[in-house]
C-alpha cells in the first residue's frame, strides 16, 4: 500500500502509524472470523445464581473490606441522543398535516413508537419546559389540534434552533421528573447510584468518558447539581472526563478495500466504537472498577435495590480475587505439594469457571505452575447477566477458540453466523443478555496495575456497511469495549435482575416504570 507524503504527515498526526493503518486494510481484505460459540452460558453453566443469604453475605464481605479500597465507576456517557429521536425525526421529514391526518400517517407507516409517544406525551419529564417555550412564542398548546400539537412539540423538541435533543449528549437530556416538579439527567442519577457504594470516607468517585466538545456542559451541570446532590447524599463526588483518543480511530476503506478519501484528497477516519474506550480504562487507577453506561439509570425508588446488586457484584469479586492472590502466591514458592496443586485446579474449576486443559494432567510441575499462574493472573471482571427478554444486546457464552480451549465471553450476535443452523441455535437457546454491568479488578496480586491492552482479542472486531456524501464505504470498530477488549480477562457471570436493566434506547422508554414516580 502506497501512501502519499502528505497521507504520512495526517497518520502521524492522529497518533497512528503507516503499519498500523496496513494491518487495519489488511483486515478488510480478509474479513473478520466469526466468534465460535459452543454453548449459551445458563445457571449451573457458566452463569452463577446465588441464594438471598449467599447474596448477603457478598454485600457484607464488600462493606466489610473496601476500606482502604479504591472505589470508581466508569461510565461510557460519549453518544449524543440521535438514535433515542430517529422515529421523531423521521416524522417531522415526512409528515404533512396538509396532506392527511395524523392517523392516516401513523397507519401508513405502522408507527407504533409515535402512536406510544404521543398518548404518553404529559408523562415526559421534559412536557412543561416544551409547553413553556411553546407560551414564548404565541402559541396555546391546548387549543391545538392533534396534528399541530405532535408537530410543534417534537420541532421544539429537535429543532436545532430550540432545545435540539438530538444533537444533546444523551447524559445532559431531561430523564427523570419528581413530585416536586425536580428533573434530573442520567448524570445526576448516576451520582445518586455512586453514593450507595461510595468509599468508606464517603467520597464517591466517577470518571465520564464523554465527546470533548460536550466538555463544558457536562462541567456546567456538575456544579448546577454538586452542592444540592452532595447534600441529599452526604457523600462528596470527585468527577473526572476522558475523551476517545484520536490515535484509536480506524481507516475508512471503498467496497473494493482500497483508503476512502473525502473530496479534498485527505484519508477518511472513523471513530472506531466503544471498544477504543480501553485504552481511557487503562489509564485510570483504582482497586476496583464499576462499569455502567450512562442511560441505565433509575428514580430514586428503585436505587437501593440496584445499588444492592452492585455490592453483590463488587463482594463475589474481592472474595475471589483474594482467594485468587492466594494462590498465585502458593505458585510462587520453590515447593507446591499435589494437595496444594488440587486446591488451585479446583478453585480455577469450580469458583473461577475456567476450563482446564485435557493436556494439562501430562505436564511436568514446572509446567503446570506456568500454565495456573497464567490463567490466574489476569485483571477480573464479575459480569451482571439478566433473563432473556427479547431485549437486543450481546450475551453470555462459551467460546471456543483456535486452539480448541473454552472460555467465557459476552457476544454480540453479529460476531455469530446466524448462516449456521448450530450456531443460530445456540444463540436461539441463550437463556441471558448482558445489561453492561460490570465490576472489576484491575490489580494482581503484587499490587501492580495490569496492562489491559494486553488481554485484547484483536479478532473480535468488527466491519460495517456505511456511507459518506452518498458513497459507500466500508468501517472498522474495534473489538467492543465488554466484547474483545476484554476477552483475555478472568469472567464470572452472576444473575441479577431485570430491574437492574433500564436503558434508554428510545425516549418512550422514559414511559417505563423505572423511569416514571409513583
Amino acid at each position: 500500500m502506497s501512501f502519499t507524503e502528505s497521507d504520512i504527515k495526517q497518520i502521524d498526526s492522529k497518533g497512528l502509524t503507516v503499519d498500523k493503518i496496513e494491518s487495519q486494510i489488511e483486515l478488510f481484505k480478509t474479513g473478520i472470523p466469526f466468534t465460535n460459540i459452543a454453548d449459551a452460558a445458563t445457571i449451573g453453566n457458566g452463569i452463577l445464581a446465588f441464594s438471598e443469604e449467599e447474596k448477603d453475605e457478598a454485600i457484607l464481605h464488600f462493606e466489610s473490606h473496601k476500606k482502604g479500597l479504591s472505589l470508581l465507576k466508569f461510565v461510557p456517557a460519549s453518544g449524543a441522543a440521535t438514535r433515542m429521536f430517529k422515529f421523531l425525526f423521521k416524522f417531522l421529514q415526512e409528515y404533512n398535516p396538509k396532506q392527511e391526518s395524523l392517523n392516516a400517517f401513523i397507519n401508513k407507516n405502522d408507527s407504533k413508537d409515535l402512536a406510544f409517544f404521543l398518548v404518553g406525551l404529559e408523562k415526559f419529564p421534559f412536557y412543561e419546559q416544551i409547553i413553556e417555550r411553546l407560551q414564548v412564542k404565541g402559541i396555546d398548546f391546548k387549543t391545538l389540534s392533534t396534528q399541530d400539537k405532535a408537530v410543534h412539540f417534537v420541532q421544539i423538541m429537535l429543532n436545532e434552533d430550540e432545545l435540539n435533543f438530538g444533537n444533546s449528549p444523551k447524559g445532559l437530556l431531561p430523564f427523570h421528573k419528581y413530585k416536586n416538579g425536580y428533573i434530573s439527567t442520567a448524570f445526576e442519577e448516576h451520582l445518586y447510584e455512586a453514593a450507595l457504594y461510595a468509599s468508606d470516607d464517603k467520597k464517591a468517585e466517577l470518571h465520564f468518558t464523554i465527546s470533548e466538545r460536550y466538555k463544558d456542559k457536562f462541567t456546567e451541570e456538575f456544579r448546577r447539581i454538586e452542592e444540592y446532590v452532595e447534600e441529599n447524599t452526604g457523600v462528596s463526588f470527585n468527577i473526572s472526563f476522558s475523551y476517545q483518543q484520536q490515535s484509536t480511530d480506524t481507516i475508512a476503506v471503498t467496497p473494493k478495500d482500497k483508503p476512502f478519501r473525502n473530496d479534498d484528497g485527505t484519508l477518511l477516519f472513523r471513530p472506531s466504537g466503544h471498544g477504543a474506550l480501553i485504552k481511557n480504562l487503562n489509564d485510570l487507577n483504582a482497586d476496583v472498577i464499576f462499569i455502567k453506561n450512562i442511560d441505565n439509570v433509575v428514580v430514586k425508588q428503585y436505587k437501593d435495590e440496584v445499588g444492592k446488586y452492585k455490592k453483590v457484584l463488587a463482594g463475589i469479586l474481592l472474595k475471589l480475587q483474594s482467594k485468587s492472590f492466594e494462590c498465585l502466591r502458593v505458585l510462587d514458592q520453590e515447593n507446591i505439594s499435589e494437595s496444594e496443586f488440587e486446591m488451585i485446579e479446583t478453585f480455577l474449576t469450580n469458583e473461577m469457571c475456567i476450563k482446564i486443559s485435557g493436556e494439562y494432567r501430562k505436564y511436568l510441575d514446572k509446567y503446570k505452575i506456568e500454565y495456573l499462574k497464567e490463567k490466574l493472573n489476569r485483571p477480573i471482571r464479575i459480569c451482571g447477566m439478566v433473563k432473556n427478554e427479547g431485549e437486543p444486546g450481546g450475551g453470555p457464552f462459551w467460546v471456543r477458540d483456535i486452539y480448541g480451549n473454552l472460555s467465557l465471553q459476552i457476544v454480540e450476535s453479529a460476531q455469530i453466523n446466524l448462516k449456521n443452523n448450530s450456531q443460530k441455535d445456540i444463540l436461539t437457546n441463550a437463556t441471558h443478555f448482558n445489561p453492561v454491568d460490570l465490576v472489576c479488578g484491575v490489580k494482581n496480586y503484587k499490587g501492580e496495575k495490569f496492562n489491559l491492552e494486553n488481554f485484547v482479542d484483536h479478532n473480535a472486531a468488527f466491519i460495517t456497511a456505511k456511507t459518506k456524501m452518498g458513497k459507500d464505504l466500508k468501517a472498522l470498530e474495534l473489538p467492543g469495549l465488554w466484547n474483545g477488549s476484554m476477552a483475555h480477562w478472568n469472567t464470572i457471570f452472576v444473575e441479577v435482575p431485570i430491574i437492574t436493566f433500564n436503558p434508554v434506547k428510545t425516549v418512550n422508554d422514559l414511559l417505563k416504570a423505572p423511569h416514571q414516580i409513583d
